[in-house]
């Protein structure tokens, strides 16, 4: 299977040092990546449609459980991120040498139920509480290597609203080219020494 990427170098200044990072848009499968930390954007219902995060249900037990538990105790604010550290049986031997099981879970709180799309406030608002949770990590604990799923902040025709749901026709759906990726640029970019890598559904070009 031919896998395409797309790579991006940044290179913010860290006291007058170039440090690069690298951002790559791809299109595969995130649940086979390697990385240390594991982004995956929800909502702070509690209600998880999209395939891939219903699998990460039964495959990080311990991430949904805790996210669960602050989605009913109503902890979890729309637009801010909570960074989960699992256990040390759950995610293997240590953060070098995890294989597909991520060290840390990142649960990016970026709509208020599943069939609302992301708007630009939130995402931003929970970019930011994820970037200032991750520096400390990759300063101190190592972490090198992040994956983002993508899919869930792309908003389609086949999320609108149910009978049970009010029409979602008047928020603005944010467009990944124009939009999500620039906010995405934006807040990652200056997070140094580490590679990011995006996985995107094979319906967006990389």
């Amino acid at each position: 299977m031919h896998i395409t990427y797309q790579t991006i170098y940044i290179q913010p200044f860290i006291f007058g040092v170039s440090v690069v990072t690298t951002l790559r848009l791809t299109h595969a499968p995130i649940l086979n990546s390697s990385a240390q930390v594991l982004i995956l954007p929800v909502n702070n219902a509690g209600v998880l449609l999209d395939p891939i995060l219903m699998r990460t249900k039964t495959l990080y037990p311990d991430n949904y459980q805790r996210y669960l538990r602050a989605c009913r105790d109503s902890s979890l604010k729309v637009g801010s991120c909570l960074l989960h550290k699992r256990l040390r049986e759950s995610a293997g031997l240590g953060i070098s040498s995890n294989g597909n099981q991520p060290s840390y879970v990142a649960n990016l709180i970026i709509s208020d139920h599943p069939y609302h799309p992301v708007r630009s406030q939130w995402l931003t608002a929970a970019l930011i509480d994820l970037r200032q949770q991750l520096i400390p990590l990759i300063r101190y604990q190592g972490i090198r290597r992040i994956a983002l799923l993508a899919r869930p902040l792309l908003f389609t025709h086949s999320q609108r609203h149910t009978d049970n749901e009010p029409p979602t026709s008047n928020m603005t759906i944010l467009d990944w080219d124009t939009e999500t990726l620039p906010l995405l640029t934006q807040y990652l970019q200056d997070i140094p020494k580490v590679r990011i890598d995006i996985h995107l559904p094979k319906s967006i070009t990389v």
